[in-house]
Formats: C-alpha cells, structure tokens, sequence
C-alpha cells in the first residue's frame, strides 16, 4: 500500500518558480513515478515520469525546458521543479504511482496510486 500527499502549490505570478514536493508512505522505492495536472474545465494530463532509478524521465512537450522532475527514494519524496511559470499552468497538481512496474510512462492508466492533489495557480 502507498500513500501519497502532494504539498507546494499556491498562488504566483508568470514567471515565478515553484517545486511541488510529494510524500509517499510505504514501499515507495520500487515505484514508477508521475505528476499529472487538471487544468481547470479540462481533462486530466500527463505532466512528467520518473522512473525507480531515476534512469529514465519523460515530459509533456509543455513541460520541456521549465519543469524537471526528480525523486529521493531516501526521502520517499518526489519532485517537480517548475520555472518560468505561466498562467496555463493553472491546475491541480496530483502525483501518481505505479505498485507493480519500475517504469510507467505516460499512461494514466499505468498508476494505481494517486494524492489527493495541489492547487497551482497563476497570476499573469
């Protein structure tokens, strides 16, 4: 069983950075990791991966060259390091996942575990 609790979100302005921190509770090192995000009025989307050895990592296109995700299995924590923030980036901000695989990619289906999410929203 894994838990998961988001934490850094809050209100910026464009052009602000934000690192977005993710708590997991119970066996966290064998897990594929994700963030995703829920703009307001749209679907769910992929936002970036990480895999269990850190090896290999994969962005949204929106996210390339702004975000970088990252974990410290460690510190069971995983990362989103968001800079040059846009107002398109508001959303809520949920972290994912995987009991079963070392590397998930961007299927949301992939993840089995999610937080309850954290609000990012920001000013132009």
């Amino acid at each position: 069983q894994v838990q998961l609790e988001e934490s850094g979100g809050g209100l910026v302005q464009a052009g602000d950075n934000l690192r977005l921190s993710c708590a997991a509770s119970g066996s966290f090192s064998s897990k594929a990791m994700a963030w995703f995000r829920q703009p307001p009025g749209k679907e769910r989307e992929f936002v970036a991966a990480i895999s269990f050895s850190s090896s290999m990592r994969i962005y949204a296109d929106f996210a390339k060259g702004r975000f970088t995700i990252s974990r410290d299995n460690a510190k069971k924590t995983l990362y989103l390091q968001m800079n040059s923030l846009k107002p398109e980036d508001t959303a809520v901000y949920y972290c994912a996942a995987d009991s079963n695989r070392n590397w998930s990619g961007s299927y949301a289906t992939n993840y089995d575990y999610w937080g309850r999410g954290t609000q990012v929203t920001v000013s132009s």
